[in-house]
């Protein structure tokens, strides 16, 4: 954890990936799973493991600003569920990470505070809204991210950055705290460096939440092992490709 703050001071001044940091509380964390190990004690599947969530998720300490001036200063009463969850995995929450503003674009320009780059080029975009998610994952500002997904927020800034984003179903994971674009669309998911890590994410953040009227019910939908279903053969699995998405696209993208 020490080290990712120490990374943080170095490499995000040109990154612009976070919004805010909570080193005092996330060095506490750190400790706090630190002293149930030593002592033998249980820990959450997410022991120890510095995370970023998106800024329009809902947390009790730090601001919430939705990347804009109009919420700069706004404190939650209340975490997300995502949020909970995360914290009672015994995760350490290490900041919250840029967007464009209200979600409100796809490339993380448009945020209302600062600007994100990619880490891979500085002089080009990670995408959005979800950039500076994205962006933390990719520069290992952090080991794993929430973003937000309504129309692609997720999966573009994570291809864009060379990560790894997954949209859940929706209704797989709880939408109760985030600050919603497009309700009927919004899913909150995981940015990794790898499947398995996004596979992690989903076992901890997946599932029904009487809070969100759109939560799916486990009864009619159980929740799977995702970890477990990566072993699974996809022999049978199909892949739909739509010829027009990819129209208009340069050669090398097409190939």
């Amino acid at each position: 954890t020490e080290a990712v703050f120490e990374a943080v001071e170095k490499y995000d001044p040109v990154l612009g990936a976070y919004i805010s940091t909570f080193k005092e509380q996330g060095l506490a964390k750190a400790q706090e799973v630190d002293d149930k190990i030593a002592s033998g004690g249980a820990v959450g599947g997410l022991a120890g493991v510095p995370i970023v969530v998106k800024d329009n998720m809902c947390t009790t300490f730090g601001a919430t600003t939705c990347a804009s001036k109009i919420l700069e200063n706004f404190h939650a009463p209340y975490n997300a569920a995502t949020v909970e969850k995360l914290l009672s995995a015994d995760a350490v929450i290490v900041g919250k990470t840029n967007m464009d503003e209200f979600a409100m674009g796809s490339s993380t320009e448009n945020s209302g505070l600062k600007q994100t780059v990619n880490p891979w080029d500085t002089e080009r975009v990670p995408g959005g809204s979800s950039g500076g998610s994205a962006a933390a994952v990719a520069a290992r500002l952090c080991f794993a991210a929430l973003g937000s997904d309504t129309g692609g927020s997720i999966r573009q800034p994570a291809s864009f950055c060379g990560v790894v984003g997954l949209k859940p179903t929706y209704g797989r994971v709880s939408r109760f705290g985030l600050v919603a674009y497009g309700s009927s669309l919004d899913q909150i998911g995981p940015i990794t460096r790898t499947v398995a890590d996004s596979a992690l994410m989903m076992n901890v953040i997946a599932g029904h939440d009487p809070a969100d009227s759109t939560s799916v019910d486990e009864a009619a939908a159980p929740v799977c092992d995702y970890l477990e279903k990566l072993d699974e053969p996809i022999e049978k699995l199909k892949i739909a490709i739509v010829p027009e998405f990819v129209a208009g696209a340069d050669e090398e993208v097409q190939k």
